[in-house]
């Protein structure tokens, strides 16, 4: 009699993420960034994955006052430092240093590898605090789940911390979000408010449509909050559909728009301080092995001044297991 051989998963620690080189040109001026982001994922059994991901970058930047030449700086930190706790089907508690879960961009494209522009969008500050995380607890999964939709929740509370690996603010909000997959469309609401200093309300809507069958995406996002709302809406089409596996198929041209609405005057929330419309056209390239070209170019309005930005980037996504497994 054949007995087949006994298979036991390894729990071995994923090491991931994305480097790159980076230029940005905005009125006249170029900014160069070699940066690194490594993401680590490591099971602890069956119930528990530490996960954690950081930034280091160093940038290259026109020294200001009319001096020639560049000055240098270096940034190291962390995007979060979380454990994820599997509590049951519906329930995932997250503790720690982990993303806020205000719409969609701050989760879901901020990594290098993965975004199609080189820069946020101009809203990206509303609802996330200013530090994008924060530190304390999270509930999320799905609520409810079947062949024709899927309804998920994700609910936090952020202390107040000044340490500075680790600094947030005093906050609690939350996003629920309905997938229905016949049509690959998700809508979903964000509501988020700081518990210190001058307490705010931010709230916001997200949209996202990836036909099946199709290499077309559009996403979106709506935020509002006490001094400033704007949107954007960015579309791409990837053209491996029609160049058969040629040149053309690693193409994918890009579009995006967004502008931001001015309500009062707000102290460093990291919005522009006139109203600000934003057209970015973007180029990008997918090549072999995890590498990506990026390119765009964006016209800025703005009463406080017109601009151009262009944008270039090469990326190249890396993964591998943290040691080698049987």
């Amino acid at each position: 009699m054949f007995l087949a051989p006994i298979v036991i998963a390894q729990d071995t620690p994923l090491i991931s993420g994305g480097t790159g080189f980076v230029t940005s040109t905005k009125g006249g001026n170029t900014t160069y960034l070699p940066v690194i982001s490594p993401l680590l994922a490591a099971p602890l059994g069956s119930h528990v994955l530490v996960e954690s991901r950081a930034t280091i970058l160093q940038s290259w930047f026109p020294k200001g006052g009319g001096q020639p030449g560049y000055q240098r700086d270096t940034f190291l930190g962390l995007d979060f430092l979380q454990a994820d706790i599997l509590a049951g089907r519906h329930t995932t508690v997250v503790a720690g240093q982990f993303l806020i879960p205000f719409a969609t961009y701050n989760e879901r494209l901020t990594p290098i590898w993965i975004s199609n522009f080189e820069d946020a969008p101009l809203i990206y500050s509303i609802g996330t605090m200013g530090t994008s995380h924060g530190v304390g607890g999270m509930l999320r999964g799905s609520a409810a789940s079947n062949a024709s939709a899927n309804l998920d929740y994700a609910a936090y509370f952020s202390a107040a911390s000044t340490n500075e690996q680790f600094n947030a603010q005093r906050s609690a909000g939350g996003r629920v979000s309905l997938y229905i997959p016949s049509v690959r469309l998700e809508v979903g609401a964000s509501f988020n408010r700081l518990l210190q200093g001058t307490r705010e309300n931010f709230g916001g809507v997200h949209l996202w449509w990836e036909p099946a069958n199709s290499s077309f995406r559009l996403r979106s996002e709506f935020a509002s909050g006490e001094h400033a709302r704007g949107y954007w809406i960015e579309s791409g089409y990837r053209l491996n559909r029609f160049g058969g596996g040629t040149f053309l198929s690693g193409f994918e041209p890009l579009f995006r728009m967004q502008q931001t609405f001015r309500s009062s005057p707000g102290t460093n929330d990291g919005l522009p301080t006139a109203d600000t419309q934003r057209a970015d056209f973007g180029l990008d390239y997918h090549l072999p092995h995890e590498v990506r070209i990026n390119s765009s170019y964006s016209r800025e309005f703005s009463s406080d001044g017109n601009r151009n930005i262009w944008q270039t980037g090469i990326i190249y996504r890396f993964l591998f297991p943290a040691w080698r497994t049987k």
